[in-house]
């Protein structure tokens, strides 16, 4: 039998709200643009043509309460707060009626952005994953079983910065509803336990700086808070 030649990376993972388990993090889906007023902002028009996504190494996952690096090469480092769903059934080529059935649980996360970097590789057209697939970009809470939670609907997404609101809106004014979202990405990958997506921010983004404290609640779906730290 073969050795490993180095160190095989520990798989992240996320607590359970309410319970001493745990859920091992498979894979990081994100959705683009899936609030209007954030695509407005982001100075995008609004096309309700598909989802769009990005995705972020599994590595990237943070756990609530920690300091967090201010991210490397970047000036302009952007938090973005979101809806996260955990996957906990496997789905592939799903319905939208049944793609909630798939979905274990819900929590709050954070999307951290070098936002001058997506920024000038979009503007040539090029991929932005050095904008978003970065280390320590991806704080996640403890997660609420589905149950617990219900289903998405009007429940409030809320976010500060140093105790001053930021973003504020409800899991209705997404463009592309969770069960859409589950239903039209499993047409695209064999969806399993532990994948996580990421469903869109809405309105307020904006840049942090070292010292920062960021703090965001979904009503249902607990709260999730981080301290930015000074640059590695």
């Amino acid at each position: 039998m073969s050795n490993l030649i180095f160190p095989a990376l520990q798989v992240p993972t996320l607590p359970i709200a309410g319970s001493s388990d745990r859920i091992p993090v498979q894979r990081v889906f994100c959705v683009g643009r899936n609030y209007e007023d954030h695509a407005k902002e982001m100075g995008q028009q609004v096309e309700r043509d598909e989802p769009f996504y990005f995705t972020k190494s599994p590595e990237s996952v943070v756990q609530d309460g920690s300091v967090i690096p201010y991210a490397s090469a970047t000036t302009n480092y952007h938090y973005e707060f979101e809806l996260v769903v955990v996957i906990g059934k496997p789905a592939f080529n799903v319905s939208k009626e049944e793609a909630l059935s798939k979905v274990f649980g819900y929590g709050c996360g954070l999307d951290m952005t070098r936002r001058d970097l997506q920024l000038k590789k979009r503007a040539k057209q090029l991929p932005w994953d050095i904008g978003k697939d970065i280390e320590y970009s991806a704080p996640i809470s403890a997660i609420v079983p589905a149950d617990k939670f219900g289903t998405p609907a009007n429940q409030r997404i809320e976010m500060r910065q140093n105790g001053v609101t930021k973003q504020d809106a409800t899991l209705n004014q997404l463009i592309w509803s969770v069960p859409e979202i589950i239903s039209h990405l499993s047409t695209m990958y064999h969806l399993r336990p532990g994948d996580v997506i990421l469903t869109g921010t809405p309105a307020g983004v904006g840049a942090v700086k070292a010292g920062d404290v960021l703090e965001g609640t979904i009503e249902g779906a607990g709260s999730l808070k981080v301290t930015i730290g000074e640059p590695v």
